[in-house]
């Protein structure tokens, strides 16, 4: 299975050819590298299918069962790849289906470009079969959209697509070409767009703030570093390693830049939110200067706003203008790619220690870890945990595989405990919060990333709003793990349930098929264990495996995610029961 292959391309980017504008898009495809694609036919977009079948020697188009399924796994590509993930769907249903992946890829500033066929342009607005406005639905949740009527359009247009996707923050493109510049012939060329007039995705760094930024560091005496996504994004990580050494500052992450820094470095001090590490949380409120590195002040990780660091000053080192003083005032922006503004930050600042306030940390970590952490991986009741579940893909994965999550109680367990040693590690779906995102996810993961084994953890409810993607894992044969944790809840929203509405469990309660019955259907081999003294060897034997495999692993059925602060509350409130 070739996914990434770099050998040269025929005419891929040739001076002058007279094609059709669906050769043209293919043509495109193959000029940006993007040889592997996901999507679905249809009629709208028949003449680029047909062009995809007359060039599948040069470009891998993977069959997914349902359009969302297209956009994960496109997301998953992008995640481990660095590349620009690219779907495909039809005109109608085929483009509305793309929306839910499309909003994901938006908010989790996931470089996408989607191609969608439309009817003829003459037909524009006539209400015809399968026509719908997917410009004007998709507006909201892209970087950038464009409606194509002409074909001699395409190489520009596709070209703008794939800058503006992968540049500045990255972000989900949409395409939609009617079903008559498919067809129509034009004289082709191609170049690569390296800039947009009034579009500056990298603005430079200030040397004031710059300035500013170095007087509030020294004067410090409890600073604390919060990293996102931005930092893998800009692919800063050995930038920001340096920056924590040499700061001595502890760091703690949001979930979306979990594997920026080691598991194990002593600089990581955990994850903050709502079910972030307790002392990450508490001293959030007790810091006396926050750097917050690519990061955006998600009201999950902030709670409170009106409490959320009051008694710190804030260095922002941001990329995209938007998202500074949007939710957290800060003192001090350094608006720049944050390779350079860290690099700019260690190249001049001390070395220092900060001995009594890493002492309060050590002294919470304790706290934590005798009233959560070690009933979550140690557990002495019957049931299984999820966190035991977690533990033991940990002692056989050694922190080398990429965890593909989808969205729930399983999410923030995996979050919680998974080790990892490298980048690009964890893929979840993060700020829309997406349930179904890890199955198709996991198979953009591993096609992005084929020498690295990719676990996909995933809870009863959300695997079975993508299920159907088994098709494809077991049509292209993809070596996902795919691993299961099955409370027969809906466990997050029970836990709240519990919580907050006096145990009234309204519509989270499932009564599941047999996954394992389902997983053999489609010849991928299978399991379920639900004791403790058949756990390890089950795993030990996924882990193993070279071939595409599925766990059912049933834990307790009303375990909760500890620490918790609950909706609206303050960091300073969490709770560890």
């Amino acid at each position: 299975m070739e996914t990434t292959t770099d050998k040269k391309v025929k005419n891929a980017n040739p001076k002058t050819l007279h094609i059709s504008g669906a050769e043209a898009v293919i043509r495109c495809l193959l000029a940006e590298d993007a040889n592997l694609v996901y999507g679905y036919p249809g009629g709208a977009i028949m003449p680029i299918y047909d062009e995809l079948y007359k060039f599948q020697d040069q470009l891998h188009h993977v069959l997914t069962r349902h359009e969302q399924g297209a956009t994960h796994a496109a997301q998953g590509f992008a995640r481990t790849s660095g590349k620009v993930g690219v779907a495909l769907a039809t005109s109608g249903p085929g483009a509305t289906n793309l929306v839910t992946g499309i909003a994901d890829a938006q908010i989790d500033s996931t470089p996408m470009v989607c191609i969608t066929g439309q009817v003829a342009s003459h037909l524009l607005g006539s209400d015809a079969f399968q026509e719908t406005d997917i410009i004007g639905i998709s507006t909201p949740v892209t970087k950038w959209n464009y409606q194509i009527t002409k074909a001699s359009e395409i190489p520009e247009i596709m070209a703008k697509a794939f800058y503006i996707a992968r540049s500045g923050r990255p972000g989900p493109v949409l395409i939609d070409i009617t079903k008559d510049a498919q067809f129509e012939q034009f004289d082709f060329s191609y170049e690569k767009c390296t800039g947009i007039r009034s579009y500056q995705p990298y603005p430079t760094l200030s040397p004031e703030s710059l300035e500013e930024a170095l007087v509030l560091i020294g004067q410090a005496k409890k600073p604390l570093v919060v990293w996102g996504q931005g930092v893998i994004l800009g692919r800063a990580e050995e930038e920001f390693k340096a920056f924590v050494e040499k700061s001595g500052i502890p760091a703690v992450w949001t979930i979306l830049g979990l594997s920026a820094l080691p598991t194990e470095h002593p600089s990581n001090r955990g994850m903050v939110g709502m079910h972030g590490n307790y002392a990450p949380n508490l001293l959030t409120n007790e810091c006396d200067l926050l750097i917050a590195v690519g990061m955006r002040f998600d009201d999950r990780v902030t709670g409170d706003l009106s409490t959320y660091a009051k008694q710190a000053k804030v260095i922002h080192l941001e990329l995209d203008p938007a998202e500074v003083n949007k939710n957290v005032m800060a003192d001090v922006v350094l608006l720049s790619d944050c390779k350079v503004s860290l690099q700019a930050l260690t190249d001049r600042i001390q070395s220092k220690t900060y001995p009594k306030w890493i002492q309060r940390f050590d002294e919470l970590d304790a706290i934590e870890r005798k009233k959560v952490i070690h009933s979550d991986l140690n557990p002495t009741k019957p049931g299984l945990t999820m966190g035991e579940a977690v533990g033991m893909i940990n002692k056989y994965s050694k922190g080398d595989a990429v965890i593909v999550t989808d969205v729930g109680q399983h999410q923030m367990v995996a979050c919680r405990y998974a080790k990892f040693n490298q980048s690009k590690s964890n893929v979840t779906s993060g700020g829309l919060g997406t349930m179904g995102f890890a199955l198709p996810a996991a198979i953009g993961a591993k096609m992005g990333a084929l020498d690295r084994e990719v676990v996909a953890i995933i809870g009863d409810g959300g695997y079975q709003m993508t299920i159907q993607e088994l098709g494809t894992i077991f049509q292209q044969q993809i070596a996902v793990k795919i691993v299961v944790l099955n409370n027969d809840f809906l466990g997050m929203v029970r836990q709240w349930q519990q919580l907050f509405f006096d145990k009234r469990y309204a519509s989270t309660e499932m009564v599941n098929p047999d996954f394992v019955m389902i997983a053999q259907g489609y010849q991928i081999q299978a399991k379920r264990v639900s004791e403790r003294k058949d756990l390890d060897q089950a795993v030990q034997e996924m882990m193993a495996s070279d071939k595409p495999y599925f766990l059912e692993i049933c834990v307790e059925k009303e375990g909760n995610v500890f620490p918790m602060i609950p909706t609206g509350a303050s960091v300073s409130d969490i709770r560890l029961e």
